[in-house]
């Protein structure tokens, strides 16, 4: 599958964010990726507490100026881009000024704002898909990894199918441990139906109080396979994605030999 198209939806990516096992993990695999003879394109939220003019970000006008509805109310869709050296990969950034805080700011909004992180996922899946689709680029992987990616694979498979940037893509989904406390805005279901997304599709979630369990479940549902990426992923999630007849790259603490075992895993998608 080589110079086939692998595009990442992050949560976390140094050194854009401090170190932490999401942030470098995720990083050395797409840089690995993209040495192997993949083309790769990233995105990530455009959290507040990350320096733009310290990591040279600008904003691509011809890609910004959408809206997306959510809850009946429009949100502006702005798309900023910097280069990571030294792969020379770009990474893509969603911002949103209602999602988003303006610098500075030491903590990232999910934690910061939780009870926003509905909607924050929501305009993060939805920002992702509607820039690939203006860019007219058709990834073969679509690679989703952290909670805050997590209705991605939902998306995807249930909207976007018949989409020709990704009717072919196969989607994989990384599970890490931790997340968020509680549960995600009560209204968080109703917030989907308004996206098209049905009850019977979203059964998985299992009522209103969808906490972190139930939103990693979900993107299981929908993911093609599903990566484990942290030693403290919840294991009972690697049962439900196996039960589930998912192909599953279990955790193995090697960066170096990482990216080769993520070719071949992309590659067995395919087979």
């Amino acid at each position: 599958m080589a110079k086939q198209k692998v595009l990442y939806i992050a949560q976390q990516i140094n050194p854009y964010l401090p170190e932490t096992p999401m942030s470098m993990s995720g990083r050395q695999i797409m840089q690995g990726i993209q040495e192997r003879g993949y083309e790769v394109r990233t995105f990530m939220p455009k959290y507040g507490c990350i320096n733009e003019r310290r990591n040279q970000l600008h904003e691509v006008i011809r890609l910004s100026g959408m809206n997306l509805i959510i809850d009946d109310t429009d949100h502006p869709l702005i798309i900023k881009v910097a280069t990571l050296q030294p792969a020379r990969m770009q990474v893509y950034f969603i911002d949103n000024e209602d999602y988003f805080m303006r610098p500075p700011v030491k903590d990232l909004e999910i934690d910061l704002s939780p009870e926003d992180n509905d909607e924050r996922i929501i305009f993060y899946a939805r920002g992702v898909i509607e820039t690939v689709k203006k860019l007219r680029w058709e990834p073969a992987i679509v690679h989703c990894s952290g909670w805050v990616s997590a209705l991605a694979p939902c998306y995807l498979k249930l909207i976007y199918n018949e989409d020709p940037s990704f009717r072919n893509s196969r989607v994989v989904y990384s599970l890490y441990g931790g997340g968020f406390d509680g549960t995600l805005d009560d209204r968080f279901i109703e917030k989907l139906r308004h996206d098209g997304l049905t009850d019977e599709q979203l059964s998985v979630l299992g009522g209103d109080k969808v906490d972190i369990t139930a939103l990693n479940k979900l993107a299981i549902t929908y993911a093609d396979a599903i990566v484990v990426a942290a030693p403290d992923a919840d294991q009972a999630l690697v049962e439900f994605a196996k039960a589930a007849g998912k192909p599953v790259l279990e955790y193995q603490d090697d960066i170096a030999a990482s990216p080769d075992r993520y070719a071949e895993f992309y590659n067995s998608l395919f087979e």
